[in-house]
């Protein structure tokens, strides 16, 4: 009951943030949060310690057409249900400082959120599975539209548009595979993994779960509503969409769409590398040549995610240890950012790169963690992002050599347009406007001093993680590759 409790909780805390009360909403909603911090850390001992009864939960829900309200965590679930649970009350903290409008209704849509996003990572039945994957679309575009900036409406209809499409394909490919399960046709995870179809069927079908997952990572060329979303959204909402939803895309690859269709994956895993790599190195040369800090950012995170897709795809142990451990680096080093780039939006009123400079000789502290957060980001060792991306490459070069020298190139271009941006920010000309910036707030400090003790210690340490995720990547390293072989 416990995996259930992780879902019902955040919509608990959902209808509390609305109700009338004495306490301020945003400290209900940062002891809500904290609270299901603290089951989910109760979860990760029950599993270390095999005592994973409470991390399963199966009732039927429609009998009569195989549905089933089914959850389960393998250690893949588990180290992203962790990963959104821990990033919760850091995002709620970020929060503080932006006085918005409609609080209540803004703490709300960020709990829905939060629900649908651990009911994705632990659906065990392909209809729950897609309820879950919809419902965590609803909130994250209305705290676009509302709280978003002055062209919301456009961006986040285009948004929706290109997620929404993705997922009604994903739809029909699952109702095509539930007609094809064995005996009484099921829903559940078991069933669709021993569908009966043909090579055929596989490929046409893996266009249709693949086009689903590549919008929400992005994968180029389905990113376009990427940049133009990260950059307008409020920062609470950049950061739910960069750290947390995108991963949804690439536990879908994992999950789904490596044991459905193998054959499909097998047919057409060159041009999904193919297509990854063109973003990687697309990606990189775009934000080259931003002016504007955030939007630099969202090209970025293109270009990380685009290697972690890459690795999935390379079909081995390595590659997929590479891309877990990258999700979760992703997750913390890209939130960092994005709040680096709050933070200097609030007091210098600007992010444009050409109009900021000398920050450091006002903030050394701030300077500090932007540098510890930036070079876990440009994957420098002993930083966490070091450890994910030298097992990505390590994996692609198992699968493709010429491959990995060009995606590795992500690398070197994230080293230069990281660290020329901290250059402009922190070192370059002064202005009159650094006087504005003061020190930082309890709240920020919280913060930003926890994602460096990650990055930190998840980059000296990171043998947690790839204990967790291994034995569930290697049973989807044997289903996928028994079919081929």
């Amino acid at each position: 009951m416990l995996i259930l409790a992780l879902i019902i909780l955040p919509l608990v805390a959902s209808l509390c943030c609305l109700l009338p009360g004495k306490m301020p909403v945003h400290k209900v909603a940062l002891i809500s949060s904290l609270v299901i911090l603290g089951m989910t850390i109760y979860s990760i001992v029950l599993y270390t310690t095999d005592l994973t009864e409470g991390l399963a939960f199966d009732v039927w829900w429609i009998q009569k057409l195989g549905i089933s309200f089914s959850l389960g965590m393998d250690g893949i679930s588990l180290l992203l249900v962790s990963m959104t649970n821990f990033l919760l009350p850091l995002i709620i903290l970020v929060s503080f400082r932006n006085n918005y409008a409609h609080q209540k209704a803004f703490y709300s849509l960020i709990f829905l959120m939060q629900a649908a996003l651990i009911g994705v990572f632990t659906s065990l039945d392909g209809f729950l599975f897609y309820v879950f994957w919809e419902l965590a679309l609803i909130p994250i575009y209305f705290i676009c539209m509302i709280w978003g900036g002055a062209d919301r409406i456009r961006i986040t209809l285009k948004f929706f548009i290109y997620t929404l499409a993705g997922s009604l394909l994903m739809l029909l490919g699952l109702i095509y595979v539930y007609l094809h399960t064995p005996g009484e046709h099921s829903f559940a995870i078991s069933s669709m993994y021993n569908a009966t179809l043909s090579e055929a069927e596989q490929s046409w079908l893996f266009w249709l779960f693949f086009i689903a997952f590549a919008v929400k990572i992005p994968i180029f060329p389905l990113h376009t509503w990427q940049p133009d979303t990260y950059t307008d959204a409020p920062v609470e909402g950049t950061m739910l969409l960069s750290g947390i939803m995108l991963k949804m895309g690439t536990y879908g690859i994992l999950r789904w769409l490596l044991p459905v269709l193998p054959l499909g994956v097998l047919e057409w895993k060159n041009v999904a590398l193919a297509l990854t790599v063109t973003g990687i190195i697309y990606a990189s040369l775009m934000a080259l040549v931003q002016k504007d800090f955030k939007r630099l950012l969202a090209y970025s995170s293109i270009a990380h995610v685009g290697l972690i897709s890459a690795g999935i795809f390379s079909l081995n142990i390595t590659g997929l240890q590479g891309a877990m451990v990258q999700m979760i680096a992703h997750a913390v080093n890209v939130t960092g950012v994005f709040f680096i780039a709050e933070i200097i939006q609030r007091r210098m009123k600007t992010r444009m790169l050409n109009e900021l400079g000398g920050i450091a000789h006002n903030a050394p502290l701030f300077s500090g963690l932007f540098m510890m957060i930036m070079l876990g980001s440009v994957a420098l060792p002993l930083t966490n992002g070091f450890v994910g991306e030298f097992l990505l490459l390590c994996g692609i070069y198992q699968y493709n050599a010429i491959i990995a020298a060009v995606a590795g190139l992500s690398v070197i271009l994230g080293a230069v347009y990281m660290f020329r941006a901290y250059q402009s920010i922190m070192f370059g000309e002064q202005h009159d406007r650094n006087n504005e910036f003061t020190g930082l707030h309890a709240s920020e400090k919280i913060v930003l001093i926890t994602l460096v003790a990650i990055i930190v210690i998840t980059g000296i340490y990171p043998q947690p993680i790839m204990d967790i995720a291994e034995p569930a990547l290697e049973n989807i390293i044997i289903n996928v590759k028994q079919v081929y072989y």
